[in-house]
């Protein structure tokens, strides 16, 4: 079984590559609808995506 969630991998992705592009926010919005619900670690990982998109170390992308 898969540690990681869907949600936690692509923010890893938009942490690695620092650009939250249009598709991996759609991709993330996606998961979340399919879901519907967020777990504590998935919830915990978009706050500190958020969080490093606030402090300039994430770009987001138009």
């Amino acid at each position: 079984m898969n540690n990681k969630s869907t949600i936690r991998n692509l923010v890893n992705r938009a942490l690695l590559v620092k650009r939250l592009t249009p598709e991996l926010e759609n991709l993330i919005n996606q998961e979340l609808s399919q879901q519907g619900y967020i777990t504590d670690p998935d919830y915990e990982a978009l706050e500190y995506l958020m969080q490093a998109i606030d402090q300039g170390r994430v770009q987001q992308v138009c």
